[in-house]
């Protein structure tokens, strides 16, 4: 099989396993909780190991400590999945609020020609999305992850399979 039909493969893979998200954002959400949770787990072991490796004391107890804390915020959030949903989608509010406001400082006091009204549109939209979380926060919670997810999955579906089309006619 050829490279291009694996790219077209895993897009349409990844193009309906997002429209499956979008029709359910909750379970969607719930599982990108414990995606979230295994990866600070995996991650978590793994800077523990390698802190421990580490040359000099303060560079184990540095490593190892922050292993540590990555392993118990992945733990958290396997073992209280709905916990987590909650913190992940503040902290998701938070970060859409805080680059949005970056990002229109910098295309305002900046930025110039064609790149000024990029960045202070992309800020706006992140301040918009950061507000409409926060504002109904904690309900939104329950499909805010979820609906990201989606939009994630579809998005990478549609370009894999435009890179394979575009493969494949080269």
């Amino acid at each position: 099989m050829s490279n291009w039909v694996i790219m077209v493969i895993v897009g349409v893979l990844s193009l309906l396993a997002g429209i499956f998200a979008l029709m359910n954002p909750f379970a969607a959400s719930i599982t990108a909780t414990l995606l979230a949770g295994w990866s600070f787990v995996i991650l978590g072991v793994l800077q523990v190991w390698a802190g421990l490796r580490a040359e000099g004391t303060s560079s184990k107890i540095l490593g190892a400590l922050l292993g540590l804390v990555a392993l118990v915020i992945g733990v958290n959030l396997v073992g209280e999945p709905l916990q987590g949903l909650v913190a992940l989608t503040f902290i998701a509010g938070i970060s859409f609020l805080v680059s949005g406001i970056f990002k229109a400082w910098i295309g305002f006091a900046h930025a110039e020609g064609p790149f000024r009204m990029a960045l202070l549109f992309s800020g706006i939209i992140s301040i918009v999305l950061g507000a409409m979380v926060l504002s109904n926060f904690p309900q939104s919670a329950t499909v805010v992850l979820g609906i990201l997810l989606s939009v994630e999955l579809i998005s990478n579906g549609v370009s894999a399979i435009a890179m394979g089309m575009s493969t494949r006619n080269a």
